[in-house]
């Protein structure tokens, strides 16, 4: 995609269009809100290859797993964020043929994703097979106010002849997922009703039992003067729509204005959910669409203000650093604790739009600095109330007495993962949940979360800690065995420096918060150890003996910390030495190449020294860097240069974050940034003093 997409420091530019590029633009020019979202599809018909996708948080399926052999302990669905009713759309007919950008004729194609003001606006000039040519604008948003309501602006210009150009805005309830394991539809129709000027539809998710509505008014108008049109009514059971035929001549210009309102029952009952949308659609129509927008505009203002980050004299750099700020401003807004960040955002199936460790290894950081601080604590709230479920996936796998392993994936705090190693191995997201705690009370002062939240979250882990190590013998250490780190190119591995560094880390930390809860909330601390049963003498001397006796593999003849036991056994080559045809190597090697291979997918030491970078002198870092950064390919979005030392910085302008604690903070005004040609620059970390970016090229 380089160069494809115009730069601009505020907007995502397409000139011309390119189908064979469609799909990837749908996603690039996607829109959320928080609680909705959709990829860039057409309002108009286009038979062309396409991802249809519009999506509501929170609301899924649990897929039955396909697996080719079942394991004890194998999660039986995989949760996928489910393609809801197409509400966008908006069919054109001139003079009796259906305008399809992929059979008609197209120039002046433009599409604008404008980030500072969350819209998406599209224009072209199309010829169609019986030779009529029009001027087609449109314009779309999802209110950041009113997170419930979507509205399109549409219009036709008939540049070369007298006729009929007529619109029919539909709801589509005949939608499938393309990722289904069984192709099957996720969706039942409860109910639908289409009458002259508005319609609605009542789905409910398989079972889940989600409902979800979507009503729809609009408004049409001809040379800015609004009509009272008497459509002719379709509907059927999954599809409800009005045709509005229009009499046109030459240079005339007809348009529509489609309210769409998408209600789910995580927010209202069955008995109020379709009155309710049809008095948010008839609203906004009252309302119009400028008022709305106009609203909305003021909204993402003030995103803007606490989150932006100036970058000057590099367009493609300011483009790309504002585009992922914009997605996750986007993707999750923080009003709702039972919501979280699916690693897709609204853009796509991928992932399942599950919640996975990257929200708090990753993401948490950016909403403690430019969000209010309600919105990271939000995202820590949701953990602690799926504490239960994580308590029954480690029993599920063998735990006891309270022990907590947090699933890799997730939409309920169930585990619903589909590959087995990561499933299985991938504790490391242990670490990352707990250290999100840590890194949030540093950042607000909001030392209360201990005592009404977090405490009992790190009871749990460390639980887990304790019973996922074992003693050696040969080391005379405390050895962790049988683990994949967030190198996902090392599977089933012993020792994995960064697993075992975020464990002891751990249990150091929540021996700290059991000392502070204790000492400033004694009836509270009563309280934790009666429902975790926690036995505070014999546990914690547990817990001080594994923080004093863990094993880290470690090379003395390099000085440098080791991936893993045996990590040095392997073939020392750097990635300079691959011919570049054999990249990435997971499409080209076997699993059992990579597996044997020094290359790193992104190197977990380096994660850990970045995470801790307090502990260690600039010397261990370089080392660890220099060691490291030759063997990493950066095949994956959190690696490209996650990591950067401190020593290669540049200087940027940054707004001031938002918070609510009274305590002082060191503004952020330094970033650490390096570019791909392939890829936009994500944020990664953001802390006192500076923030960290990576390049993904996802």
């Amino acid at each position: 995609m380089k160069n494809y997409y115009t730069r601009n420091d505020w907007k995502i530019i397409e000139e011309g269009f390119r189908p064979e590029m469609h799909e990837a633009s749908e996603s690039i020019f996607s829109l959320g809100n928080g609680r909705m979202g959709h990829r860039a599809n057409f309002e108009e018909k286009y038979s062309g290859k396409s991802l249809s996708g519009n999506y509501i948080a929170g609301v899924y399926y649990p897929d039955k797993t396909r697996v080719g052999w079942w394991k004890n302990g194998y999660p039986e669905y995989f949760a996928k964020v489910l393609n809801a009713p197409n509400w966008i759309g908006i069919l054109v007919n001139i003079d009796g043929v259906e305008l399809d950008l992929h059979t008609a004729k197209i120039s002046n194609f433009r599409r604008e994703l404008d980030m500072k003001e969350a819209c998406l606006k599209r224009s072209f000039t199309a010829v169609l097979p019986n030779g009529k040519e029009i001027e087609v604008n449109t314009s779309r948003f999802l209110s950041i106010v009113n997170d419930e309501l979507g509205l399109i602006r549409y219009s036709v210009k008939a540049l070369n002849f007298d006729g009929n150009i007529s619109f029919t805005p539909f709801i589509d309830g005949d939608i499938r997922n393309a990722d289904a394991n069984y192709d099957e539809q996720f969706w039942d129709i409860q109910a639908s009703e289409a009458r002259k000027g508005s319609a609605y539809l009542l789905a409910k998710t398989r079972k889940t039992n989600f409902l979800v509505c979507m009503s729809m008014e609009y408004e049409v108008y001809k040379n800015s003067k609004s009509l009272n049109p008497d459509p002719e009514v379709i509907s059927t059971e999954k599809y409800l729509s009005n045709k509005i035929n229009l009499e046109v001549k030459k240079n005339d210009t007809v348009g529509i204005f489609k309210y769409v309102s998408v209600l789910s029952s995580l927010n209202h009952s069955p008995e109020e959910i379709i009155p309710n949308g049809q008095k948010i659609a008839a609203a906004a129509k009252s309302k119009k669409y400028e008022a709305e927008f106009s609203e909305h505009k003021k909204a993402w203002e003030e995103k803007w203000l606490h989150s932006d980050i100036i970058i000057k004299g590099d367009e493609a750099a300011q483009q790309g650093i504002r585009f992922n700020i914009f997605h996750l401003n986007q993707t999750y807004t923080g009003r709702d604790e039972r919501l979280n960040i699916g690693p897709k955002g609204f853009t796509g199936e991928k992932y399942g739009g599950s919640t996975y460790w990257d929200t708090e290894a990753f993401l948490i950081p950016f909403y403690l600095s430019t969000a209010p601080q309600e919105v990271a604590r939000n995202l820590l709230i949701y953990r602690y109330k799926q504490l239960g479920k994580a308590i029954e996936n480690a029993a599920k796998l063998g735990f006891n007495s309270g022990a907590a392993l947090y699933p890799m994936v997730t939409m309920n705090g169930e585990e619903c993962h589909n590959e087995w190693e990561i499933t299985f191995e991938e504790i490391h997201r242990n670490g990352a949940i707990a250290f999100a705690v840590y890194n949030y009370i540093r950042y607000t002062g909001d030392s209360e979360y201990l005592a009404q939240y977090g405490l009992e979250v790190l009871i749990g882990i460390s639980r887990f800690w304790k019973q996922r190590i074992n003693w050696s013998d040969v080391k005379g250490k405390y050895v962790m065995l049988g683990v994949t780190g967030p190198n996902e190119y090392e599977n089933n591995v012993n020792n994995n420096w960064y697993t075992n560094k975020m464990a002891c880390w751990t249990l150091e930390y929540t021996v700290k918060a059991i000392e502070y809860v204790m000492e400033n909330h004694p009836a509270r601390y009563s309280e934790i150890v009666a429902a975790t049963r926690f036995n505070h003498d014999s546990e914690i001397l547990a817990w001080k003996d594994v923080i004093q006796n863990m094993y880290f593999p470690y090379s003395e003849n390099l000085k440098v910390f080791l991936q893993q036991d045996g990590y040095l056994d392997k073939e020392q080559k750097m990635v300079s030495e691959l011919d570049p045809a054999e990249r990435p190597i997971n499409q080209h090697w076997s699993w059992d190449r990579i597996l044997r291979s020094c290359f790193l997918k992104q190197a977990d030491v380096l994660q850990g020294v970045y995470t801790f970078e307090d502990e260690f002198d600039k010397d261990t870092i370089r080392r660890n860097f220099d060691f490291y950064e030759p063997r990493t390919l950066h095949e994956s979005s959190l690696s490209h240069h996650a990591f950067i030392p401190f020593w290669q910085t540049g200087s940027a302008t940054s707004t001031k974050p938002m918070s609510s604690t009274s305590e002082p903070h060191v503004w952020i005004s330094t970033i650490i940034i390096m570019k791909s040609a392939k890829g936009f620059i994500s944020p990664v970390w953001a802390g006192p003093g500076c923030r960290l970016f990576m390049v993904s090229g996802d």
